[in-house]
Protein backbone atom coordinates (compact mmCIF):
# COMPACT_ATOMS: atom_id res chain seq x y z
CA UNK A 1 0.00 0.00 0.00
CA UNK A 2 1.30 3.42 -0.32
CA UNK A 3 1.75 6.02 1.92
CA UNK A 4 0.99 9.37 1.64
CA UNK A 5 3.36 12.05 1.01
CA UNK A 6 3.48 14.24 3.52
CA UNK A 7 5.46 16.87 2.41
CA UNK A 8 4.02 20.26 2.31
CA UNK A 9 4.72 23.40 0.43
CA UNK A 10 7.12 24.93 2.97
CA UNK A 11 8.85 21.83 2.45
CA UNK A 12 9.51 21.61 -1.04
CA UNK A 13 10.61 26.20 -0.75
CA UNK A 14 13.01 24.52 2.37
CA UNK A 15 14.35 22.05 -0.19
CA UNK A 16 14.81 24.18 -3.21
CA UNK A 17 16.64 27.10 -1.26
CA UNK A 18 19.05 24.37 0.32
CA UNK A 19 19.95 23.05 -3.47
CA UNK A 20 20.25 26.58 -4.27
CA UNK A 21 22.64 27.46 -2.02
CA UNK A 22 24.44 24.75 -1.63
CA UNK A 23 25.22 24.67 -5.35
CA UNK A 24 26.59 28.23 -4.84
CA UNK A 25 28.14 27.70 -2.10
CA UNK A 26 30.53 24.37 -3.75
CA UNK A 27 30.43 25.37 -7.40
CA UNK A 28 29.61 29.58 -6.96
CA UNK A 29 30.06 31.89 -8.41
CA UNK A 30 27.52 30.83 -11.13
CA UNK A 31 24.31 33.11 -12.61
CA UNK A 32 20.97 32.90 -12.31
CA UNK A 33 20.52 30.62 -16.10
CA UNK A 34 22.71 27.94 -14.54
CA UNK A 35 21.60 27.49 -11.65
CA UNK A 36 18.82 25.85 -13.35
CA UNK A 37 20.47 23.03 -14.98
CA UNK A 38 22.41 22.28 -11.60
CA UNK A 39 19.83 22.48 -9.41
CA UNK A 40 16.94 21.08 -11.78
CA UNK A 41 14.54 23.78 -10.77
CA UNK A 42 12.64 25.85 -12.72
CA UNK A 43 13.37 29.34 -13.26
CA UNK A 44 10.52 30.46 -11.50
CA UNK A 45 11.62 28.85 -8.63
CA UNK A 46 15.41 29.77 -9.10
CA UNK A 47 13.88 33.17 -9.50
CA UNK A 48 11.81 32.95 -5.80
CA UNK A 49 14.90 31.31 -4.24
CA UNK A 50 17.39 33.78 -5.14
CA UNK A 51 15.31 36.99 -4.48
CA UNK A 52 14.75 35.49 -0.75
CA UNK A 53 18.23 34.92 -0.31
CA UNK A 54 19.25 37.91 -1.61
CA UNK A 55 16.60 39.94 0.66
CA UNK A 56 17.99 37.96 3.52
CA UNK A 57 21.99 38.98 2.71
CA UNK A 58 22.63 35.53 2.32
CA UNK A 59 23.63 35.89 -1.60
CA UNK A 60 24.97 39.06 -2.93
CA UNK A 61 26.16 39.51 -6.80
CA UNK A 62 30.30 38.19 -7.84
CA UNK A 63 30.40 40.88 -10.77
CA UNK A 64 29.44 39.95 -14.41
CA UNK A 65 29.96 37.92 -17.50
CA UNK A 66 29.31 38.30 -20.92
CA UNK A 67 26.65 35.39 -22.63
CA UNK A 68 26.54 34.03 -26.43
CA UNK A 69 25.05 37.03 -28.02
CA UNK A 70 22.96 38.22 -24.75
CA UNK A 71 22.78 40.56 -22.18
CA UNK A 72 25.44 40.06 -19.51
CA UNK A 73 24.69 37.65 -16.68
CA UNK A 74 25.24 38.46 -13.26
CA UNK A 75 26.91 35.93 -10.91
CA UNK A 76 25.78 35.22 -7.45
CA UNK A 77 27.56 33.77 -4.81
CA UNK A 78 26.98 33.28 -0.97
CA UNK A 79 27.69 36.09 1.76
CA UNK A 80 30.83 35.51 3.64
CA UNK A 81 29.43 37.73 6.27
CA UNK A 82 26.00 36.59 6.11
CA UNK A 83 26.78 33.81 9.23
CA UNK A 84 29.41 33.07 11.55
CA UNK A 85 30.22 29.38 12.68
CA UNK A 86 32.69 28.26 15.39
CA UNK A 87 34.50 24.89 15.40
CA UNK A 88 36.39 23.47 18.77
CA UNK A 89 39.00 20.75 18.32
CA UNK A 90 39.32 19.11 21.86
CA UNK A 91 43.27 17.69 21.22
CA UNK A 92 45.41 15.52 22.99
CA UNK A 93 47.52 18.72 24.36
CA UNK A 94 45.46 21.83 23.55
CA UNK A 95 41.84 22.80 23.10
CA UNK A 96 41.82 24.72 20.04
CA UNK A 97 38.58 27.26 18.99
CA UNK A 98 38.67 29.06 15.76
CA UNK A 99 35.70 31.17 14.80
CA UNK A 100 34.96 31.29 11.21
CA UNK A 101 32.53 33.43 7.99
CA UNK A 102 30.50 31.35 6.35
CA UNK A 103 32.67 30.65 3.42
CA UNK A 104 35.54 29.14 6.16
CA UNK A 105 37.94 31.78 6.35
CA UNK A 106 39.21 32.19 10.04
CA UNK A 107 38.23 35.13 11.72
CA UNK A 108 39.48 34.60 15.32
CA UNK A 109 41.27 31.61 17.18
CA UNK A 110 42.74 30.21 20.63
CA UNK A 111 44.66 28.10 21.68
CA UNK A 112 44.37 26.60 25.31
CA UNK A 113 47.02 24.22 26.32
CA UNK A 114 45.55 21.20 28.46
CA UNK A 115 48.78 21.11 31.22
CA UNK A 116 48.48 19.73 34.66
CA UNK A 117 44.42 19.90 34.34
CA UNK A 118 44.26 17.39 31.07
CA UNK A 119 40.95 15.77 30.52
CA UNK A 120 39.25 16.56 33.90
CA UNK A 121 35.83 17.25 32.73
CA UNK A 122 35.49 20.52 34.53
CA UNK A 123 38.62 22.31 33.77
CA UNK A 124 37.90 21.04 29.76
CA UNK A 125 34.82 22.67 30.28
CA UNK A 126 36.52 25.34 31.20
CA UNK A 127 39.01 25.82 28.68
CA UNK A 128 36.28 26.03 25.71
CA UNK A 129 34.23 28.17 27.16
CA UNK A 130 37.09 30.57 27.67
CA UNK A 131 38.37 29.92 24.16
CA UNK A 132 34.74 31.07 22.98
CA UNK A 133 34.98 34.18 24.98
CA UNK A 134 37.74 35.02 23.64
CA UNK A 135 37.44 34.43 19.69
CA UNK A 136 34.11 36.39 20.37
CA UNK A 137 36.00 39.12 22.00
CA UNK A 138 38.63 38.89 19.67
CA UNK A 139 36.36 39.44 16.61
CA UNK A 140 33.45 42.17 15.95
CA UNK A 141 30.32 40.40 14.92
CA UNK A 142 27.05 41.20 13.79
CA UNK A 143 23.84 40.21 16.03
CA UNK A 144 22.55 37.01 14.90
CA UNK A 145 24.78 35.86 12.95
CA UNK A 146 26.32 33.22 14.61
CA UNK A 147 24.81 29.96 13.58
CA UNK A 148 26.20 27.52 16.17
CA UNK A 149 29.16 25.59 17.67
CA UNK A 150 30.64 22.56 16.56
CA UNK A 151 32.89 20.87 18.67
CA UNK A 152 35.41 17.56 17.76
CA UNK A 153 36.11 15.39 21.13
CA UNK A 154 37.77 11.87 21.03
CA UNK A 155 35.36 9.25 22.18
CA UNK A 156 32.53 7.80 21.22
CA UNK A 157 29.34 10.12 21.16
CA UNK A 158 25.95 8.80 22.00
CA UNK A 159 22.84 11.22 20.81
CA UNK A 160 20.05 8.64 22.29
CA UNK A 161 19.24 10.53 25.17
CA UNK A 162 17.35 13.64 26.39
CA UNK A 163 20.26 15.10 27.45
CA UNK A 164 21.88 15.43 24.72
CA UNK A 165 25.47 14.72 23.09
CA UNK A 166 27.33 12.26 25.93
CA UNK A 167 30.48 11.01 25.36
CA UNK A 168 32.46 7.90 26.25
CA UNK A 169 35.49 8.14 26.00
CA UNK A 170 37.58 5.42 27.81
CA UNK A 171 41.07 6.39 26.49
CA UNK A 172 40.68 9.33 28.84
CA UNK A 173 38.67 8.82 31.34
CA UNK A 174 35.09 9.78 30.41
CA UNK A 175 32.27 7.56 30.66
CA UNK A 176 29.31 9.04 29.92
CA UNK A 177 29.57 12.59 29.97
CA UNK A 178 27.03 14.69 29.13
CA UNK A 179 29.16 17.42 27.55
CA UNK A 180 26.94 19.17 25.72
CA UNK A 181 24.32 19.77 28.97
CA UNK A 182 27.59 20.99 30.67
CA UNK A 183 28.76 23.19 27.75
CA UNK A 184 25.17 24.70 27.27
CA UNK A 185 25.77 25.55 31.21
CA UNK A 186 29.01 26.92 30.78
CA UNK A 187 28.65 28.78 27.40
CA UNK A 188 25.03 30.16 28.37
CA UNK A 189 26.35 34.17 29.47
CA UNK A 190 28.86 33.64 26.51
CA UNK A 191 26.73 32.94 24.07
CA UNK A 192 23.31 34.87 22.67
CA UNK A 193 20.50 32.75 23.15
CA UNK A 194 19.44 29.92 21.13
CA UNK A 195 22.46 29.05 19.68
CA UNK A 196 23.29 25.30 18.88
CA UNK A 197 25.73 23.40 19.92
CA UNK A 198 26.91 20.19 17.96
CA UNK A 199 29.47 17.75 19.65
CA UNK A 200 31.00 14.71 17.46
CA UNK A 201 33.91 12.54 16.97
CA UNK A 202 36.96 14.19 15.93
CA UNK A 203 37.64 11.78 13.28
CA UNK A 204 34.71 12.07 12.19
CA UNK A 205 34.99 15.79 11.75
CA UNK A 206 38.49 15.57 10.31
CA UNK A 207 36.94 13.53 7.82
CA UNK A 208 34.00 15.34 6.97
CA UNK A 209 36.71 18.37 6.75
CA UNK A 210 38.47 16.63 4.19
CA UNK A 211 35.57 15.17 2.55
CA UNK A 212 34.27 19.20 1.63
CA UNK A 213 37.17 21.24 1.13
CA UNK A 214 39.85 18.75 0.77
CA UNK A 215 41.85 15.31 -0.61
CA UNK A 216 38.93 13.90 -0.41
CA UNK A 217 36.88 15.74 -2.64
CA UNK A 218 35.15 14.24 -5.31
CA UNK A 219 35.30 10.38 -3.93
CA UNK A 220 32.40 8.68 -2.14
CA UNK A 221 34.05 5.82 -0.87
CA UNK A 222 37.11 7.13 1.55
CA UNK A 223 38.62 6.47 4.30
CA UNK A 224 40.25 9.47 6.89
CA UNK A 225 42.35 8.85 9.39
CA UNK A 226 43.41 10.53 12.16
CA UNK A 227 47.04 9.57 13.71
CA UNK A 228 47.82 11.73 16.52
CA UNK A 229 48.44 10.20 20.51
CA UNK A 230 46.35 7.58 19.16
CA UNK A 231 44.80 6.67 15.67
CA UNK A 232 40.88 6.65 14.38
CA UNK A 233 39.41 7.06 11.42
CA UNK A 234 36.25 8.55 9.08
CA UNK A 235 34.83 6.04 7.09
CA UNK A 236 32.73 7.43 4.48
CA UNK A 237 29.86 5.06 2.38
CA UNK A 238 28.41 5.99 -1.10
CA UNK A 239 29.23 9.78 0.17
CA UNK A 240 27.94 9.91 3.42
CA UNK A 241 30.04 9.47 6.52
CA UNK A 242 29.27 5.88 8.50
CA UNK A 243 28.25 6.50 12.07
CA UNK A 244 27.07 3.26 13.76
CA UNK A 245 24.06 2.77 16.01
CA UNK A 246 25.33 5.28 18.38
CA UNK A 247 28.40 7.34 16.06
CA UNK A 248 30.25 4.43 17.43
CA UNK A 249 31.63 2.97 14.04
CA UNK A 250 35.47 2.98 12.85
CA UNK A 251 36.93 3.14 16.25
CA UNK A 252 39.70 1.69 14.28
CA UNK A 253 42.48 2.19 16.59
CA UNK A 254 41.13 -0.09 19.04
CA UNK A 255 40.72 -3.19 16.71
CA UNK A 256 43.67 -6.13 17.97
CA UNK A 257 46.83 -6.40 15.67
CA UNK A 258 48.49 -8.41 18.61
CA UNK A 259 46.94 -11.29 20.32
CA UNK A 260 48.24 -10.39 23.96
CA UNK A 261 50.30 -7.58 22.94
CA UNK A 262 50.90 -4.60 24.22
CA UNK A 263 48.36 -2.77 26.56
CA UNK A 264 46.40 0.18 24.73
CA UNK A 265 45.21 2.79 26.97
CA UNK A 266 41.91 1.75 27.14
CA UNK A 267 42.89 -1.01 29.11
CA UNK A 268 42.91 -3.94 26.43
CA UNK A 269 46.00 -5.91 24.49
CA UNK A 270 47.06 -5.68 21.37
CA UNK A 271 45.34 -2.63 20.13
CA UNK A 272 46.70 -1.10 17.32
CA UNK A 273 46.59 1.92 18.85
CA UNK A 274 49.69 0.49 21.32
CA UNK A 275 51.79 0.34 18.00
CA UNK A 276 50.70 2.79 15.75
CA UNK A 277 49.88 5.79 17.85
CA UNK A 278 52.02 8.67 18.70
CA UNK A 279 52.48 7.82 22.31
CA UNK A 280 53.17 3.96 21.90
CA UNK A 281 55.65 5.47 19.28
CA UNK A 282 57.45 7.56 22.02
CA UNK A 283 57.20 4.80 24.64
CA UNK A 284 58.93 2.19 22.38
CA UNK A 285 61.70 4.26 21.08
CA UNK A 286 62.23 5.27 25.29
CA UNK A 287 61.96 1.07 25.53
CA UNK A 288 64.59 1.03 23.19
CA UNK A 289 67.03 3.44 25.23
CA UNK A 290 66.37 6.48 24.17
CA UNK A 291 67.46 9.70 26.73
CA UNK A 292 64.54 11.69 26.38
CA UNK A 293 64.11 14.52 29.05
CA UNK A 294 61.11 13.67 32.02
CA UNK A 295 58.66 15.61 30.42
CA UNK A 296 58.92 16.31 27.18
CA UNK A 297 55.90 17.13 25.54
CA UNK A 298 54.48 14.12 23.28
CA UNK A 299 55.23 16.56 19.77
CA UNK A 300 58.27 17.00 21.10
CA UNK A 301 59.54 13.97 21.25
CA UNK A 302 58.10 12.80 17.67
CA UNK A 303 60.36 15.69 16.58
CA UNK A 304 63.30 13.98 18.09
CA UNK A 305 62.65 10.94 16.96
CA UNK A 306 62.07 11.85 13.22
CA UNK A 307 65.20 13.96 13.56
CA UNK A 308 67.59 11.31 14.97
CA UNK A 309 66.23 8.65 12.67
CA UNK A 310 66.60 10.98 9.41
CA UNK A 311 69.22 14.11 10.22
CA UNK A 312 69.61 15.01 6.73
CA UNK A 313 65.51 15.28 6.22
CA UNK A 314 62.92 14.57 3.96
CA UNK A 315 64.34 12.83 1.06
CA UNK A 316 67.01 11.22 2.60
CA UNK A 317 68.87 8.53 0.57
CA UNK A 318 69.83 4.75 2.06
CA UNK A 319 73.76 5.20 1.81
CA UNK A 320 73.72 8.91 1.25
CA UNK A 321 74.46 12.31 3.25
CA UNK A 322 73.12 11.89 6.40
CA UNK A 323 72.85 8.31 6.70
CA UNK A 324 75.67 7.61 8.66
CA UNK A 325 74.72 9.99 11.24
CA UNK A 326 71.02 8.45 11.10
CA UNK A 327 69.91 6.76 14.45
CA UNK A 328 69.38 3.06 13.85
CA UNK A 329 67.45 2.50 16.58
CA UNK A 330 64.95 5.44 16.09
CA UNK A 331 64.90 4.42 12.41
CA UNK A 332 63.53 0.93 13.17
CA UNK A 333 60.82 2.52 15.33
CA UNK A 334 59.41 4.25 12.74
CA UNK A 335 59.43 1.74 10.34
CA UNK A 336 57.79 -0.81 13.16
CA UNK A 337 55.40 1.54 13.15
CA UNK A 338 55.14 1.85 9.41
CA UNK A 339 54.54 -1.57 9.26
CA UNK A 340 51.75 -1.32 12.05
CA UNK A 341 49.94 1.57 9.97
CA UNK A 342 50.30 -0.26 7.08
CA UNK A 343 48.41 -3.34 8.36
CA UNK A 344 45.80 -1.20 10.18
CA UNK A 345 44.93 0.21 6.62
CA UNK A 346 44.87 -3.26 4.78
CA UNK A 347 42.22 -3.80 7.06
CA UNK A 348 40.23 -1.07 6.29
CA UNK A 349 41.05 -1.83 1.84
CA UNK A 350 39.89 -5.00 2.84
CA UNK A 351 36.67 -4.61 4.84
CA UNK A 352 35.21 -1.03 2.98
CA UNK A 353 37.55 -0.76 -0.57
CA UNK A 354 37.79 2.84 -0.45
CA UNK A 355 39.07 4.49 -3.64
CA UNK A 356 41.23 7.36 -1.23
CA UNK A 357 42.67 7.10 2.46
CA UNK A 358 43.93 10.16 3.53
CA UNK A 359 46.07 10.45 6.66
CA UNK A 360 45.82 13.31 8.64
CA UNK A 361 46.08 14.62 12.37
CA UNK A 362 49.22 16.23 13.97
CA UNK A 363 51.67 13.15 14.02
CA UNK A 364 50.42 12.04 10.67
CA UNK A 365 51.26 15.06 8.89
CA UNK A 366 54.75 15.29 11.08
CA UNK A 367 55.40 11.64 10.08
CA UNK A 368 54.11 11.44 6.73
CA UNK A 369 56.72 12.37 4.40
CA UNK A 370 58.99 9.98 5.79
CA UNK A 371 56.82 6.96 6.11
CA UNK A 372 53.86 7.28 3.97
CA UNK A 373 56.14 4.97 1.16
CA UNK A 374 56.63 2.81 3.63
CA UNK A 375 52.88 2.75 4.76
CA UNK A 376 51.69 2.29 1.36
CA UNK A 377 54.06 -0.60 0.66
CA UNK A 378 52.92 -2.63 3.78
CA UNK A 379 48.95 -1.50 2.94
CA UNK A 380 49.19 -3.14 -0.62
CA UNK A 381 51.62 -6.24 0.90
CA UNK A 382 48.69 -6.92 3.68
CA UNK A 383 45.55 -6.25 1.70
CA UNK A 384 43.66 -8.30 -1.17
CA UNK A 385 45.28 -7.52 -4.41
CA UNK A 386 42.06 -6.17 -5.81
CA UNK A 387 41.02 -4.22 -3.71
CA UNK A 388 44.34 -2.54 -2.91
CA UNK A 389 44.99 -2.01 -6.30
CA UNK A 390 42.42 0.35 -6.76
CA UNK A 391 42.87 2.68 -3.69
CA UNK A 392 45.21 5.58 -3.06
CA UNK A 393 47.22 6.69 -0.27
CA UNK A 394 48.14 10.03 0.35
CA UNK A 395 48.31 12.74 3.22
CA UNK A 396 45.51 14.86 4.02
CA UNK A 397 45.58 18.36 2.74
CA UNK A 398 43.52 20.57 5.17
CA UNK A 399 46.75 20.25 7.64
CA UNK A 400 46.45 20.92 11.68
CA UNK A 401 43.35 22.89 11.70
CA UNK A 402 41.60 19.98 9.96
CA UNK A 403 39.31 19.06 13.47
CA UNK A 404 38.61 22.45 13.73
CA UNK A 405 37.16 23.56 10.36
CA UNK A 406 35.27 20.26 10.35
CA UNK A 407 33.30 20.92 13.94
CA UNK A 408 32.55 24.07 12.26
CA UNK A 409 31.05 22.47 9.55
CA UNK A 410 28.44 20.37 11.40
CA UNK A 411 26.65 23.72 12.39
CA UNK A 412 27.44 25.28 8.28
CA UNK A 413 25.27 21.71 7.64
CA UNK A 414 22.49 22.19 9.44
CA UNK A 415 22.55 25.75 8.20
CA UNK A 416 22.36 24.13 4.71
CA UNK A 417 19.45 21.84 5.43
CA UNK A 418 17.17 24.46 6.60
CA UNK A 419 17.47 26.38 3.70
CA UNK A 420 19.78 29.14 5.02
CA UNK A 421 17.15 29.58 7.85
CA UNK A 422 18.47 29.62 11.64
CA UNK A 423 16.67 27.10 13.97
CA UNK A 424 14.74 27.62 16.10
CA UNK A 425 16.06 28.02 19.69
CA UNK A 426 14.24 25.37 21.40
CA UNK A 427 15.06 22.68 19.10
CA UNK A 428 17.30 19.56 20.28
CA UNK A 429 20.26 19.56 17.22
CA UNK A 430 21.21 16.30 15.49
CA UNK A 431 24.07 16.32 13.51
CA UNK A 432 23.09 16.81 9.93
CA UNK A 433 24.27 14.50 6.87
CA UNK A 434 26.60 16.40 4.62
CA UNK A 435 25.69 17.56 1.19
CA UNK A 436 26.64 15.92 -1.85
CA UNK A 437 28.53 18.90 -2.95
CA UNK A 438 32.35 19.41 -2.46
CA UNK A 439 34.85 22.22 -2.82
CA UNK A 440 38.69 22.20 -3.13
CA UNK A 441 41.25 24.38 -1.02
CA UNK A 442 41.41 26.46 -3.81
CA UNK A 443 37.83 27.33 -4.48
CA UNK A 444 37.30 27.94 -0.99
CA UNK A 445 40.30 30.48 -0.44
CA UNK A 446 39.35 31.74 -3.68
CA UNK A 447 35.77 32.72 -2.35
Amino acid sequence: MAMPNRRTVRDLRRDNRTAVLQRLYFDGPTSRQALGPATGLSSGSISNVVTELAAEGVLEDAGVVDSDGGRPRTLLRVARDSGHLIGVDVGETRVRVELFDLVMSELARADLPLETGGYDVDHLVGLIRDGVAAVLRDAALAPGRLLGVGVGVPGIVDRSGAEGAVVHGQTIGWDAVPLEALLRTALAAELPPGIRLFVENGAKTLGQAEMWFGGGRGAENAVIVLFGSGVGACIVSDGQIYGGAHSSAAEWGHTTVHVRGRRCRCGAPGCLEAYAGAEALVARWREAGAALPDGIEEEAAVSALVAAAYPAGVGQEAGGAGESDADPVARAVLDETAEYLGAGLSDLINLYNPERILIGGWAGLQLGPYILESVRAHATAYALRHPAERVTIELGRLGPDAVTVGAATLPLADFFARGGRRAPADETPAVPEQPGWRASVEERAAR
